[in-house]
């Protein structure tokens, strides 16, 4: 049965509230000293430098996305949006918030933190298949099958040619 329009929000708020408390939790737990014996000292500019470049990005993406793609619209029209920063990553907002959490762990300069993204990315991953990919692949068949293996789920990149396969 095909749904007559895609929910507005998804389950975008449920996995960016737990990676923020995550995040949160493990700045936190850092900021407190339980994880100092992950501290870098030494590296702690570097992982500051492109902490800051990751949240710059995740949020130029996120305005990408919101503002300049206006994915409401798209939602309420029913149509798959493909073009634009949906044409570099097929989940753009959920993108910007892994990257800017992403930084602000790096920011603290902790090795103990750096594990988290990996969960990040496995729970958006889960998340999205069992939720979001099929609703779309439910409402777009073909279509979304075709743009699933030209563009990454989560992982902002050049789109690959019509015959290439999402490798995240």
């Amino acid at each position: 049965m095909r749904q007559k329009q895609l929910p507005m929000y998804g389950v975008g708020p449920i996995y960016v509230a737990v990676i923020l408390a995550l995040t949160g939790l493990g700045l936190g737990l850092s900021a407190s000293g339980v994880t100092a014996s992950g501290r870098l000292p030494g590296l702690r500019v570097p992982f500051a430098a492109v902490g800051t470049l990751l949240i710059a990005a995740g949020a130029r993406l996120w305005y990408s996305a919101v503002f300049r793609a206006r994915i409401d619209d798209h939602i309420k029209s029913g149509a798959l949006a493909t073009a634009g920063v949906y044409a570099w990553v097929r989940n753009p907002i959920y993108a910007a918030f892994f990257m800017a959490c992403t930084g602000a762990l790096l920011w603290a300069g902790d090795l103990w933190l750096l594990g988290l993204p990996a969960v990040y990315w496995l729970f958006l991953t889960v998340l999205m298949k069992h939720t979001e990919e099929r609703w779309l692949l439910e409402r777009f068949g073909r279509e979304y099958e075709d743009y699933c293996r030209r563009v990454n789920r989560c992982i902002p990149w050049f789109p690959r040619e019509k015959g290439g396969n999402a490798h995240d």
